[in-house]
């Protein structure tokens, strides 16, 4: 008898452990059972796991059919309205939607110091103001009309609010600018006849708010500004990103093109030289922290993600947006930077040995690895390896960051590449990964970058979408959900699923336009540039050997696809979804 039970105890704990070894991805195991050392430099290697031989089809990502892209964009535009609606029915005038209470919010006026809201929001309408040039991708003239009416009329920015000037200059002044070089310019065929530059003119407005932020010592602006010109109350610490400093120059430079006065521009470059000046001189790289009042680093870390993310675009799409070369030869230093200490892997995506090309964060001095995750906002990464003509660079990173949504129906706002599993577990309705899945489809046109979007769509109507909005996920692990829907959710993450699927729409048919890092479209403004001249003057490519994959902004793409519809070889998608856990060797 006592045999007997030691035999199904026995069985009992092999059937426990054939369980979990079917669900929990073999990397997992190989490190719970010792069986991969990750010590020392093997730590700076672990994606260097072996290719499956088992085979999948990858064929359903080959072809899309032309119904349903047809449907996938009109699910795009039901999830822009239901959330939109709900906003305007529920909480307008209030900045956002609260999208489980269905209620409005606003600034937080009995906690202050909660930055985590009253940095955003300063009681100016946001997320209609935000939502404003998506009423006019989506073609809804009546509703971009109606919009722009009750800004105008209502908004008044002489708040007694403190807001972060990132923040407000990406969602709010981009949007105003947006809207309005929507209409002067007849993008999209919306004849405002009475029109008479009411919303530059609230731009302007909100751009003189901003300027006592550059009141500093050192030329970095403070990271917060209060709208009506009192002092600062929300927090007095000066400490501010990288990111945040520089990523001012498309909409300041618009404001000053647009208004003719200089000031915001200059400043807006004053910023950046100031940044420029706290550069590693070995390595090339900068610190993601930095104090503005005495340009002491108060973060060493650098890499591609929050922090750093928009310093690079700004510094290619100022290029594109000025002509200006030396915009452009300095993204180049950063981004050789980035690849000589924070790339690890592989030389080539498509060929050669080694394991999974992936960015990680290193010490700005010596390039050392500081911590073993990525962020969601380096998501953001591919496109702009797109829009630089870095395609197969960007094919592959993109991939890393798809399968990483592909395990948890969602993107964890940190996921540990070492441990394979997430660090910090909430989503908070990020566009990233689909702002890259766009940029990435409009170079290729493979049709992969289409059931990628179709599957991020499903994937936000499955687990965030309430009958009140789309709601921010708590944590990727139990689908939890938390009350707040960010306004960047209608301005950026279902307008490029809205653009991904809409072939047609009036933006694909010039090259014109760029977008902010807020997903607002603003025009290009070198005076002598033209489609064709404007392409052919871009420099090549430094980051493709061959140079024959450039790409330009917009439509002028030089892409030869090498692997039919599949962007990349089989061979290498398996082994990302090895390296990542989602495929058991």
């Amino acid at each position: 008898m006592r045999r007997k039970w030691i035999l199904n105890l026995i069985f009992n704990f092999l059937e426990v452990i054939m369980f979990l070894y079917f669900l929990i991805p073999a990397s997992v195991f190989e490190i719970v059972f010792g069986w991969v050392d990750r010590s020392g430099n093997e730590e700076r290697n672990s994606f260097n796991h072996l290719i499956s031989t088992t085979n999948t089809d990858f064929k359903k990502w080959s072809y899309f059919k032309e119904n349903e892209r047809f449907l996938y964009r009109d699910r795009a535009k039901e999830m822009f309205y239901h959330g939109f609606n709900s906003y305007m029915n529920n909480a307008y005038p209030y900045d956002e939607l609260d999208p489980i209470g269905c209620k409005g919010r606003g600034p937080d006026l009995e906690k202050p110091s909660n930055i985590n809201i009253n940095d955003i929001l300063g009681n100016y309408s946001l997320t209609l103001i935000d939502s404003l040039d998506t009423l006019a991708v989506v073609g809804d003239k009546q509703g971009f009309q109606n919009g722009i009416r009750l800004v105008t009329q209502n908004v008044d920015f002489n708040q007694p609010h403190s807001v972060n000037l990132f923040e407000v200059n990406i969602r709010v002044l981009g949007s105003l600018l947006s809207a309005h070089q929507i209409i002067t310019e007849n993008l999209y065929g919306f004849n405002m006849e009475m029109y008479n530059n009411e919303l530059l003119s609230l731009a302007e407005n909100l751009g003189r708010r901003l300027l006592p932020a550059f009141d500093t010592a050192t030329g970095i602006p403070n990271p917060r500004v209060r709208l009506d010109g009192g002092r600062v109350h929300t927090s007095d610490s000066t400490d501010t990103t990288v990111a945040s400093a520089t990523s001012l120059i498309l909409e300041f430079g618009t404001l000053s093109q647009l208004t003719g006065n200089d000031t915001y521009i200059r400043l807006a470059r004053e910023a950046t030289e100031s940044v420029w000046k706290i550069r590693n001189n070995i390595t090339g790289l900068f610190p993601i922290g930095v104090d503005a009042s005495n340009n002491e680093i108060t973060n060493p870390m650098a890499g591609i993600g929050a922090g750093m993310d928009s310093f690079m675009e700004y510094l290619f799409k100022s290029y594109i947006m000025f002509g200006r070369d030396l915009d452009f030869s300095r993204f180049h230093q950063m981004m050789s930077s980035m690849k000589k200490y924070a790339r690890q892997g592989r030389t080539k995506c498509f060929s050669g040995e080694g394991h999974v090309p992936f960015y990680v964060n290193v010490n700005h001095e010596n390039g050392n690895v500081v911590n073993n995750w990525i962020d969601s906002l380096g998501a953001f990464f591919p496109g702009l390896l797109t829009l630089s003509g870095d395609i197969e660079e960007a094919v592959c990173l993109h991939f890393l960051y798809f399968t990483i949504w592909r395990m948890f129906d969602a993107l964890p706002e940190r996921y540990n590449w070492n441990m394979l599993k997430p660090e910090v577990m909430f989503y908070p309705l990020r566009p990233e990964l689909i702002e890259s899945t766009y940029h990435l489809y409009r170079a290729t046109k493979s049709p992969f970058y289409l059931h990628v979007g179709a599957e991020l769509l499903d994937s936000l109507n499955r687990n965030v979408r309430t009958d009140c909005g789309f709601a921010t996920m708590h944590s990727v692990t139990d689908r939890s959900l938390e009350d707040r829907m960010e306004s960047f959710f209608l301005a950026e993450t279902v307008k490029y699923l809205y653009l991904l699927f809409d072939e047609e729409n009036e933006l694909h048919s010039t090259e014109k336009w760029i977008f902010n890092t807020e997903g607002h479209l603003l025009k290009i403004n070198q005076p002598d540039s033209t489609s064709s001249s404007f392409c052919a003057s871009v420099p090549n490519s430094p980051f493709n050997s061959t140079n024959t994959n450039l790409a330009c902004p917009g439509q002028c793409f030089r892409f030869s696809r090498r692997y039919d519809a599949l962007p990349m070889p089989e061979e290498f998608m398996k082994q990302t979804e090895i390296a990542i856990g989602l495929r058991i060797v």
